[in-house]
């Protein structure tokens, strides 16, 4: 479980320089051509995304802002922010050669709603982004954050937190709820494992925003590793450092699957919803269904979940040592058969 915390090993080099192994230096013609890759990623790639990242942005905020001077309830309001949303995330995506291939588009986020997917790094947003129109939860954040934040408040309905209503689950579900049965507002983007994932595997979703009600739009990302890792390894990277990393990458390549619309059935506890909607993303991503707590990144497990995992343990223990002990008295009881059988013939 905790591989899944860790950038994973290729089984072929990819000339990067994120790995563990020191594969640049194992003949001097695979260090010339790293070399080369090294010039043409930083010298040449790296300029052109910084300023591309940059312009981006820049174009994000303003562009945010004067959609946000349109008076609120307006078709042309709406209209001009999905389009100058796509237009800014795709312009963003630019800036580590994101190549997403999307399918099943029939099933694309529409309306109100909640759109989960499984989580990797924060681009998934960019990404998700660039061919749909979102809502966005999260909690508000000051300086540079703050002010991207603000903006996209001005163009459309996002959610933003202070920190201390995001330990009120009350208030958190009550605001998700009303997101939801507003039918003009947007499908809110929500990854329900709360934590980034190294891609190979989908853990528990947090049930919160399957108790909600509404429909769910369940949403896979698989990322193609061998071009670049988009993994956040918040432990080990800033997310400066992170950054660096992904325009310093050859590029970001993914698919991503639109999943059909699923509801909660009659007598289904928002536990079961959730993890039947994770078994559907992990199976569409072929990504493996874990039942941990991704939580467990950043914290012990709790006490139950030790004893729980103890209690398993020990069930397989004393069946396997019962089966032996029956095994045993098996082969006992047929010795003393046979030798009672030799008994009665000497007799």
């Amino acid at each position: 479980m905790t591989k899944r915390f860790v950038a994973e090993e290729l089984k072929s080099w990819n000339l990067l320089t994120r790995t563990n192994r020191r594969y640049e230096f194992i003949s001097w013609r695979l260090t010339m051509i790293w070399v080369v890759g090294f010039f043409i990623r930083y010298c040449i790639m790296m300029p052109f995304r910084v300023t591309i990242c940059f312009l981006g942005t820049i174009t994000l905020t303003t562009s945010t802002f004067l959609v946000g001077l349109l008076p609120d309830g307006w078709k042309l309001k709406k209209t001009m922010n999905s389009y100058v949303s796509k237009f800014c995330f795709r312009l963003l995506s630019r800036a580590f050669s994101a190549i997403v291939t999307y399918h099943c588009m029939e099933n694309k986020p529409g309306g109100s709603g909640i759109c989960v997917a499984n989580h990797t790094s924060p681009i998934d947003v960019v990404l998700l982004a660039c061919d749909s129109c979102f809502a966005l939860i999260g909690q508000s954040h000051g300086g540079f954050l703050g002010i991207l934040q603000r903006a996209l408040a001005r163009a459309s309905s996002h959610i933003w937190f202070e920190r201390s209503e995001m330990k009120d689950r009350e208030a958190v579900a009550r605001r998700l709820r009303e997101h939801v049965e507003d039918p003009s507002k947007l499908p809110i983007l929500i990854f329900p494992e709360g934590t980034c994932i190294n891609n190979s595997a989908v853990m528990q979703f947090k049930k919160g925003s399957f108790e909600v009600g509404g429909i769910i739009y369940p949403v896979a990302i698989k990322y193609d590793a061998r071009f670049g890792d988009p993994f956040w390894d918040s432990s080990r990277y800033s997310m400066l450092q992170y950054l660096f990393n992904m325009m310093t990458s050859w590029a970001i390549v993914c698919d991503v699957w639109y999943l059909p619309q699923m509801k909660r059935e009659v007598g289904e506890s928002g536990l079961e919803f959730a993890n039947r909607v994770k078994s559907e993303i992990a199976r569409r991503g072929g990504l493996v269904d874990l039942d941990w707590d991704g939580q467990l990144k950043r914290a012990p497990p709790k006490n139950e979940k030790k004893k729980q995992q103890q209690l398993q343990y020990s069930k397989k223990f004393s069946s396997n040592a019962l089966s032996a002990m029956d095994t045993s008295e098996a082969i006992i009881d047929s010795n003393n058969t046979d030798f009672l059988e030799v008994k009665d013939k000497n007799a």
